[in-house]
């Protein structure tokens, strides 16, 4: 399902897909009390992001971001999994404390050209020798 693939943060797991058109800031972008997009500039303002495998062109902006994607985690309303069209060490930061402070797995992987399109399911098996596997269902 994507050209060239890289592990950020390894883990498994399954969720229906939501595909963004532009990146996206956790900080100020995100409400992790209720794991919705709120950034009133972004397109997809008021999408919902809970429990889906997050696929998006990058993340941006601010450090921040990975607290908030923490917090989400610990709430239970960040994404299941995220999948990047480009690295993002902040979104991998965020990733990586919510499973070292809250033993909750979030796998983040670098996709070139995910075939993925919002709504149905799929498994991100990200493993850490780097292998990839983005399977429907």
């Amino acid at each position: 399902m994507a050209e060239a693939t890289r592990v950020l943060v390894p883990g498994t797991a399954s969720g229906p897909v939501v595909v963004l058109d532009e990146p996206l800031s956790f900080w100020g972008g995100f409400d992790p009390a209720t794991g919705r997009l709120v950034d009133t500039h972004h397109p997809q303002v008021g999408a919902a992001l809970g429990g889906c495998v997050l696929v998006m062109p990058a993340g941006r902006g601010s450090s921040s971001s990975s607290y908030v994607l923490a917090e989400a985690v610990r709430v239970g309303t960040a994404p299941v999994a995220v999948v990047l069209g480009e690295s993002d060490p902040i979104v991998a930061l965020g990733a990586i404390v919510a499973e070292e402070l809250y033993g909750v797995g979030l796998p983040v992987v670098v996709a070139t050209a995910p075939a993925l399109v919002t709504g149905p399911r799929v498994t991100v098996r990200a493993d850490a020798d780097g292998t990839v596997e983005l399977a429907d269902g």
